[in-house]
């Protein structure tokens, strides 16, 4: 949720030579529909449990070393922190209420949990109600305020080495 993940994702995969997938996209592509036409028709439930399913596709399914960007919520569920836990080493790209709204200003009312709402206080519910299982699932925390993906990508390559 405009912490960087795609954008530190594909930079980092492409450093790596690996693969890079975002999980909001899968599903997309799955189901035909963007992420904010799901919640629309199906609800959050519905798409929770897609991206459920999208998740344990392509962490089972994976052959080759693989860079995933997760959706803001996806590690609420347990089940979906089980399968991180067993497949992957966590990165969280942490930063503060305030650099993430600054950074979804121009993209907010695309997004179904930030829609229609004051922006600031929408972000920093939200994060607040994340915060600790992000720090549990986390392997890896990169605080990304004031830097740039590219010094992002650095930060995540030096602590894995």
């Amino acid at each position: 949720m405009g912490s960087g993940k795609t954008t530190t994702g594909r930079s980092l995969a492409a450093r790596l030579g690996w693969q890079f997938a975002d999980l909001d996209s899968e599903i997309e592509k799955a189901a035909g529909q963007t992420v904010a036409k799901i919640f629309e028709d199906e609800g959050e439930a519905a798409f929770r449990k897609r991206e459920t399913e999208a998740l344990r596709a392509i962490l089972v399914d994976a052959d080759t070393p693989l860079v995933l960007a997760l959706g803001g919520g996806t590690l609420m569920a347990e089940e979906n922190r089980q399968l991180v836990r067993q497949h992957c080493r966590c990165v969280w790209l942490k930063a503060s209420p305030t650099a993430l709204a600054e950074r979804l200003a121009h993209e907010a009312e695309g997004r179904p949990l930030l829609a229609g709402q004051d922006l600031r206080t929408r972000v920093a519910t939200l994060l607040a109600g994340r915060e600790g299982t992000y720090r549990e699932a986390a392997d890896v925390v990169v605080d990304t305020d004031g830097i740039s993906p590219e010094e992002t990508v650095e930060r995540i390559i030096e602590i894995l080495r």
